[in-house]
């Protein structure tokens, strides 16, 4: 027996398209071809969540507190003052805190320095990159990847247990918009290898 190709239409018969469906309205419908139709109130429910949901982009843009220059500027002058500003820990909280985002810190700021290291050659080469200095330049940078990534989901997992829900998610979306911020300076002066 050959299966039809996915292209060729394969009519159904009414009967078997419409079994179990007659209290749709199906039945008697010979263009249905085995569709679920959707129960009005559920799509009447969809649009209106749709609509009073805010989009993402509609938050207020003026809010200096996370911009992105604000996270720049407090970046170059003091970022552990900011990041106590933006979380307003209390006394207790402060005590677990800290220490973790002081223990992260210097992590990040190790593997920054590595980072410039590793790409200083970079930018100011003015002949074009061997194969050899791609592949260790690739590496090196792999290792500082992984090494971030697995700074990163530690301290999530201890923060999250130092302190309030709210406020470690909003330490984590904060250190993750200022390493977005470091990211993007970084791309932007860093030349693609040729």
């Amino acid at each position: 027996m050959q299966l039809p190709a996915a292209r060729d239409h394969v009519p159904i018969p009414i009967e078997r398209a419409s079994a179990g469906h007659e209290e749709q309205g199906v039945a008697n419908n010979p263009g249905w071809s085995g569709r679920r139709i959707m129960n009005p109130l559920v799509v009447a429910l969809l649009l209106a969540v749709a609509l009073a949901v805010p989009p993402a982009g509609a938050q207020d843009k003026g809010d200096d507190a996370t911009s992105m220059q604000a996270l720049r500027t407090a970046m170059k002058t003091d970022k552990r003052a900011y990041v106590a500003s933006m979380l307003s820990l209390s006394s207790a909280e402060a005590k677990r805190f800290w220490p973790i985002y002081d223990s992260y810190q210097r992590i990040i700021d190790d593997t920054s320095e590595r980072r410039v290291v590793a790409l200083k050659d970079l930018i100011v080469r003015d002949s074009p990159t061997t194969n050899l200095a791609a592949k260790n330049l690739a590496l090196e940078l792999t290792n500082i990847y992984d090494i971030e990534a697995k700074a990163r989901l530690r301290v999530a997992r201890r923060v999250m247990r130092a302190l309030p829900p709210i406020k470690a998610m909003r330490y984590l979306q904060l250190e993750d918009k200022m390493l977005a911020v470091r990211d993007y300076d970084e791309a932007s002066a860093v030349p693609l290898v040729r």
